[in-house]
Formats: structure tokens, C-alpha cells, sequence
């Protein structure tokens, strides 16, 4: 199943309003450690899968990076990526993550940031990707915890006075759709287990070198109390891996 909530205008309407929708990188979560695990940028090719408004490709021209190429399925998403993100050197290219096809070994980093648990076969991206990428490429990329998606609520379980008291995990181990409540709308996510998400990379052909379930940074704590929440339980999963030569 191939997702475009984004080009539903109530849909974008109410995307276009999140902090990381307006503010970019430095409004994502997960992005203080994300940007630790990537390589170097300078003169390298760069494919992002799920480029959503271009903050990434952006930030891999930012860091000089020769040539970047950004995917997604919407349109509304590329129309804003290129009105605000125009670079000539960065391609934007209407489709599918499961319906990329591009030549061997042409590029040498390849980012996805919360895409692909919109994505029902992620084995199969892993081996395109691995296909995609020169020999000591890297692959990284970032989707919602499994302990996030493993409950289609996707909620805390609260107490009588409306205290979040748990995170609840239940059906872990059974992998598959999620129909979950997003922006006030009904989105298709996919529950996989962290095993799966790794063990994906390794069969294709990848070394995983890092992992991380990034917190809130202290300086994000700071500034919004109410994030204190957002260390019981982790929200991304952050994945590096290279091909080996």
C-alpha cells in the first residue's frame, strides 16, 4: 500500500502547522543525533527517501554535499521543497520509496527520516538501497520505535485524574498494519520489531555501525517542561549501516 495523506489538503493543512514543519531540523527530535551519525557530505551523492519539505537535502547542500536527489509520493510536500529548498543541484522527484529505481552504485549516502513505517516492505528497500549505493556508502535512517508502533493508539494510559501513568506495549511481536490516528486523520503505519528493522539491513548486505532511541536533548527540556514525558519511553529508532567494500 502506497500512502499519500499529504496531499490531502486538510491533511497538509494541519502537517504544515508542526513545529518541525515550520522550523525545520532544528524542531526535530531526533535530528541532534541523527546528524551525528552521518558521514561526511562534501562532494558526495546524496538520495533521500521521503524528502518531505527538503530540510535534509538542504542540509546535505549545506554541507556540500555534490549532488542530492529527494523522493516522495506527494506533491504538496515537493511543491513546498522546492519553493523553499530550490538548489539546482538538488533533484526532487515525484515516487514512491518502493518504486525507486535508480543506477548502481549511484550515490553515496542515502538518509530516510520517518518514511519507512509508511513502507509495507522494508526488506525490499534495504536491497534496492544496498543496490543504489557505492561500496562504503551509508544508509541512514530513522523511524517511529517499535515500542511506539507496536499499539495502534499510539497513547499512554492515563489515571483517574488524567496523569499519564504507562506507556502501554502489547503486541510487540506481531508485526504488520497499524491503523493509527494522525493530525485527526486515519493513517496505515507498519509494527515491526526492532530485530527486523536490523536484520533487514544485515541480510541485504549492510554493516550496521550505530544505533540510537534518542531523548530529548536537555536544552529541548528546558525550554518545554512538558517534554519531560518524552524520556519514559523512546519515540525514534536511528540507524547507520555501510556497505561493505
Amino acid at each position: 500500500m502506497k500512502q499519500n495523506k499529504y496531499d490531502d489538503p486538510a491533511f497538509f493543512e494541519k502537517y504544515s502547522g508542526m513545529p518541525r514543519s515550520i522550523d525545520g531540523l532544528k524542531a526535530a527530535g531526533e535530528w541532534p543525533v541523527l546528524r551525528t551519525m552521518l558521514p561526511e557530505l562534501r562532494d558526495k551523492r546524496v538520495l533521500d527517501l521521503g524528502c518531505g519539505f527538503g530540510w535534509h537535502c538542504q542540509y546535505a547542500r549545506e554541507q556540500n554535499a555534490r549532488s542530492v536527489v529527494g523522493v516522495d509520493l506527494s506533491e504538496s510536500m515537493l511543491a513546498y521543497a522546492r519553493a523553499t529548498n530550490n538548489d539546482p543541484a538538488i533533484e526532487y522527484r515525484r515516487l514512491a520509496i518502493e518504486d525507486i529505481q535508480f543506477a548502481a552504485e549511484e550515490f553515496d549516502i542515502v538518509i530516510s527520516s520517518l518514511a519507512l513505517h509508511y513502507v509495507e516492505n522494508i526488506e525490499s528497500v534495504c536491497r534496492k538501497v544496498h543496490q543504489y549505493l557505492a561500496p562504503g556508502g551509508t544508509f541512514v535512517l530513522s523511524v517511529e520505535h517499535p515500542v511506539f508502533t507496536a499499539l495502534a493508539a499510539q497513547d499512554w494510559h492515563y489515571g483517574a485524574n488524567g496523569e499519564r501513568m504507562h506507556w502501554p506495549v502489547d503486541n510487540y511481536q506481531s508485526e504488520g498494519v497499524r491503523e493509527a490516528r494522525f493530525l485527526d486523520h486515519d493513517v496505515v503505519k507498519y509494527h515491526r520489531t526492532i530485530a527486523t528493522y536490523m536484520n533487514a539491513l544485515i541480510e541485504a548486505g549492510f554493516r550496521l555501525t550505530r544505533i540510537a532511541e534518542p531523548q530529548p536533548t536537555q536544552e529541548a527540556l528546558e525550554q518545554i517542561p512538558e517534554m519531560k514525558d518524552e524520556t519514559r519511553r523512546p519515540i525514534f529508532l536511528l540507524m547507520a549501516a555501510v556497505k561493505k567494500n
